[in-house]
């Protein structure tokens, strides 16, 4: 393929795609080359960018660049690219997470919605209070379907169920609140002003009923402090999970995750991430359904329809993007 065919403004636009995917604290832990004899794109991880206290395996960094990836799939094809992946290419190299060869033009019709690449742009999360309304049956089994394609499944609890996960989430933020280091490392990631982490603006209330453990970043920072609100009564909470549980499954777990949110906002849903019980193991291992639930817990993923709330900022793809070696 010829190298001219990717311009600085195609790989702008590439790079800018991959970094508008979500990460833990908006920490954006990945940096990305351009191997222009191959048209290949490295996407690396940046250990100083991960949270040590509350995610020292990297699993959480890894879901972060899944999603990354994922975004660089829709972007490519969007340009006119076959998106050719690779997970974990090199062992040698274990902080190249993946390779993306653009191997264009596309020989069949696109693998996900045409509609993703635009929402990639306006996909955020939205910790504000969603409406009693609740997505039809057809949307959530297209959310279901988006994750299996990617390899993961997506689980749909029933109220009791829900009201244990929901506890047990509400368990990991005592033990946060109560966690000096863990309070100390998600401080310093709120950030006014900045191209990284998370401005006060997008942190919202917490729930007035206490009955919805939104994590609480108003104990970290009580001058910021919103007034609670009502959220839902009924909380809609899928749960994201993978069959296995090593890295590899991380990084297809984090796609899945992005390609459920990118298909979410399609149809105007909102979400927001409850990551807390995810934290600490043996909470995380109590996530697991005793039925034919999930397996390896990823993610669970909150639903419903509420306002847009503010976005969080990006880097430019110039402060990521490494130049040729």
């Amino acid at each position: 393929m010829p190298t001219s065919v990717i311009d600085a403004v195609a790989l702008e636009k590439l790079i800018s795609a991959a970094v508008a995917a979500p990460s833990f604290h908006n920490s954006q832990p990945w940096r990305f080359r351009l191997e222009p004899e191959t048209a290949t794109l490295l996407v690396r991880a940046v250990g100083e960018r991960g949270l040590r206290e509350a995610d020292p395996m990297g699993r959480a960094v890894h879901l972060s660049v899944g999603a990354a990836v994922f975004n660089l799939r829709v972007a490519s094809a969007h340009l006119g690219w076959e998106p050719v992946v690779r997970l974990l290419p090199v062992p040698a190299q274990p902080d190249l997470l993946a390779s993306v060869r653009l191997a264009g033009p596309p020989r069949a019709a696109p693998e996900h919605r045409g509609d993703l690449y635009q929402a990639l742009w306006r996909r955020h999360s939205s910790r504000f209070p969603f409406s009693a309304h609740r997505p039809a049956g057809p949307v959530l089994a297209e959310l279901t379907d988006a994750a299996h394609t990617e390899g993961a499944a997506l689980h749909l609890p029933d109220a009791d169920e829900t009201e244990r996960l929901l506890e047990l989430t509400a368990e990991a933020e005592r033990r946060d609140a109560s966690d000096t280091a863990r309070r100390t490392e998600s401080r310093s990631w709120i950030r006014d002003g900045a191209r990284d982490g998370l401005p006060t603006a997008v942190l919202g209330p917490l729930d007035s009923s206490g009955r919805l453990p939104v994590r609480d970043f108003s104990t970290l920072r009580p001058e910021n402090q919103v007034p609670a609100a009502a959220f839902e009564q009924r909380p809609l909470i899928a749960v994201l999970s993978t069959a296995d549980d090593r890295p590899a499954d991380w990084l297809r777990a984090g796609q899945a995750l992005e390609r459920v949110l990118l298909v979410a906002t399609t149809h105007r849903l909102r979400a927001s991430l409850l990551h807390q019980a995810l934290e600490w193991p043996d909470l995380r291992w109590e996530l697991r359904s005793t039925g034919s639930g999930p397996v390896h817990v990823q993610m669970l993923i909150r639903l419903g329809y509420g306002p847009e709330g503010p976005a969080s900022p990006r880097r430019p793809a110039a402060e990521v993007l490494e130049g040729p070696r």
